[in-house]
């Protein structure tokens, strides 16, 4: 379906991210349908510093040996957590084809954000960081759970024990079924809903969905 009008509706959603206010951009995917949009890499290096360290205190007690995280925005929350876990090397699974991954191990998903399937890429060099360890899996937000659970099948296919994944944001619960007993490895800052325009047109505001808590 081609979207007739401006993704950028000019709304915005207030959100508390564990002691850091921010203010999303209310953005629509459909004519009827729109998210709340964070851009991890736009919102400075001090949200950065404070999303690594607050998820670090939830997943510390699981002690990772590594943290993976998928490019393009898992990027800046893999090296924070790392960062503040006191830990060095992290892992970026790749999305893009490049010279060095023509022997990678690939994982297919898919993306609200995003049209169409992407591939997940890990680089085999990488392997031996991630097989017989403890790993924790990173990004900015979970809403399909596609890409959570692509990472978190590449990380079982090179021989990693996945103890736990981190996410900045939870969003709406789609997540929740895609992801099925792995929901529960789940530790997040904050939530946000999916919105929709119940009636006035486009002149309605948007409003959020109401959702089914598991």
């Amino acid at each position: 379906m081609t979207l007739e009008l401006s993704p950028i509706t000019g709304e915005t959603w207030k959100l508390d991210v564990d002691g850091y206010e921010v203010e999303l951009p209310i953005v629509a995917i459909k004519p009827d349908f729109a998210i709340s949009l964070m851009m991890v890499i736009d919102l400075g290096v001090k949200f950065g510093e404070h999303v690594g360290a607050k998820l670090a205190e939830k997943l510390a007690p699981l002690k990772p040996d590594v943290i993976v995280g998928a490019a393009t925005l898992g990027i800046p929350v893999a090296i924070e957590v790392t960062r503040a876990l006191g830990l060095d090397h992290y892992v970026i699974l790749q999305k893009s084809p490049k010279i060095h991954l023509g022997d990678a191990l690939v994982q297919t998903i898919s993306s609200i954000t995003s049209k169409g399937e992407q591939r997940l890429l890990l680089d085999r060099q990488a392997i031996p960081l991630i097989a017989g360890k403890r790993v924790v899996v990173v990004d900015d937000v979970v809403a399909s759970g596609s890409s959570i659970k692509g990472s978190v099948d590449l990380v079982r296919a090179a021989g990693g024990d996945v103890v736990g994944i981190g996410v900045i944001l939870t969003e709406a619960r789609d997540w929740q079924d895609v992801l099925g007993e792995d929901a529960g490895l789940i530790r997040s800052l904050a939530h946000i809903p999916q919105f929709t325009k119940v009636e006035g047109g486009e002149d309605a505001e948007w409003t959020p969905i109401p959702e089914t808590f598991l």
